[in-house]
């Protein structure tokens, strides 16, 4: 069965919220980190843990 990631990772964090409840501001500075992360030099060291 191939799932696509980005439903994958929406599932998990769906789940993620209703079951830990993390704070507000943890979920913004975590989408905010990896969207600054992704578009700067440290891509491709994140791109190696991912694959």
């Amino acid at each position: 069965m191939d799932v696509p990631l980005w439903l994958a990772l929406l599932a998990v964090g769906y789940l993620g919220v209703k079951l830990i409840r993390p704070p507000w501001w943890l979920i913004a500075v975590l989408l905010l980190g990896g969207f600054l992360i992704a578009d700067s030099v440290l891509a491709p060291v994140v791109n190696g843990f991912v694959k």
